[in-house]
């Protein structure tokens, strides 16, 4: 296993050379000039010309390009034309609120779609099934946004019991960040459980029908125990792809989230970072966010062999 492992991390680097170059292309050849947007409609096209050359933007693409790359591999992701700081250091202030939101939205779209697919799956054919399929579907299609809005509605403003927006960091409290995180990551999370009900609910279905659950019914053993200990063991490496897919929707979707709960995080600091034409900022969190792509499959590679030492690499 180790072997592979060492293999999988290799496989890595190809691909994120291509992200990067993916990513420096498009960003470069999209319409507006950081240097007109940093010196307003009234600056002169001299005044834009002489920022353009102060900030590198004059040199051909391959060679802004190489000048990139090579403080990439010494760790340097440059500094943001409108912070004025390091790109990283940037990253690094906004990841917080951006990764808790992450993790308890993929908290609630487990609790959520894990239970509901194996009631399902146990239930196949009743009002239950029919129920949280239904619930499922309507679920998947909602918004997030919409839902977010929903939620600060009723909870928020009606009945007054969490805040409608902001963050607090988790050093001033956990209770309060938690507070502050409840209605976005229902928000985020609900609507990504659909599709984790449903993939549980299948491969809870296959494993049902084979011939050790049989045996296992025919023991005498409680149903809590076929299901849980017999059936949701060898049903577990589908339902961890789809939770490794969901935590990179989650990812993508807490822009939209975190614009409507007003969460100072990474995601509103790529929409803002996009309107400025910040290139170092866009570009470092698109290698941020793929590289933890690039991680959570691994993680979830990994986590094969735990879940099923049938599986040999």
């Amino acid at each position: 296993m180790e072997r592979y492992i060492l293999k999988r991390v290799l496989s890595v680097i190809p691909v994120l050379l291509v992200v990067a170059v993916v990513v420096f292309a498009l960003i470069h050849l999209t319409a507006g000039d950081p240097a007109g947007i940093m010196l307003g409609d009234n600056a002169t096209p001299e005044d834009i010309a002489r920022l353009r050359a102060e900030l590198g933007l004059d040199r051909p693409l391959i060679t802004q390009f190489w000048i990139w790359f090579r403080n990439l591999l010494r760790g340097d992701l440059g500094d943001s034309i409108f912070l004025h700081r390091p790109v990283l250091q940037a990253i690094i202030e906004r990841a917080e609120p951006t990764l808790m939101l992450t993790a308890m939205s993929l908290l609630v779209a487990v609790l959520i779609g894990v239970p509901t697919g194996v009631i399902s799956a146990v239930k196949r054919n009743t009002w239950v099934d029919r129920l949280f399929l239904t619930t499922g579907l309507l679920g998947a299609s909602i918004p997030s946004f919409w839902l977010g809005l929903g939620l600060i509605y009723v909870f928020a403003v009606n009945l007054a019991k969490l805040p409608s927006a902001g963050y607090q960091p988790i050093a001033d409290g956990v209770w309060g960040c938690l507070r502050y995180l409840i209605l976005p990551s229902l928000a985020l999370g609900f609507p990504n459980s659909a599709l984790i009900t449903r993939i549980t609910r299948s491969s809870m279905l296959d494993v049902l029908d084979q011939d050790y659950v049989r045996v296992a019914r025919a023991k005498g053993l409680s149903v809590n125990k076929v299901v849980l200990k017999h059936a949701l063991r060898n049903a577990l490496v589908p339902i961890l792809t789809v939770v490794g897919l969901t935590f990179a929707t989650l990812m993508g979707g807490a822009v939209v989230t975190e614009t409507v709960f007003n969460i100072p995080g990474v995601g509103r600091l790529v929409v803002q970072s996009v309107t400025r034409r910040d290139y170092p900022v866009i570009q470092g969190i698109v290698l941020v966010i793929a590289s933890l792509y690039v991680f959570i499959n691994l993680v979830v590679d990994v986590l094969y062999t735990v879940v099923d030492p049938r599986i040999k690499y």
